[in-house]
């Protein structure tokens, strides 16, 4: 099950979890997606179906906004569709 980032995110964007993500499924990312797209963005997301649940990136976050899918709290259960969806925007 992939890592989920919440709402916490919105508005630091702190790019640490993007530095240490082996598959780099975090974005959007400055370095990776250029700093238009990570401007527009309100929070960074991780792609769902390339996370390999690793955890890499737990410690790295200074807002503490990113969790195991199976320990996402109950307030944040919408961060889960809000990952996947900001994914299936860029594919389209």
């Amino acid at each position: 099950m992939p890592h989920v980032i919440t709402e916490l995110c919105v508005g630091t964007k702190d790019q640490s979890c993007v530095l240490v993500c082996p598959v780099d499924c975090i974005h959007p990312a400055r370095d990776l997606d250029g700093e238009e797209v990570f401007a527009k963005a309100e929070q960074l997301y991780i792609d769902p179906e390339v996370c390999i649940d690793c955890g890499a990136c737990v410690p790295e976050c200074p807002v503490e906004a990113i969790f195991m899918l199976e320990e996402l709290p109950t307030q944040f259960e919408k961060s889960r569709e809000d990952n996947a969806q900001y994914y299936r925007e860029q594919g389209s």
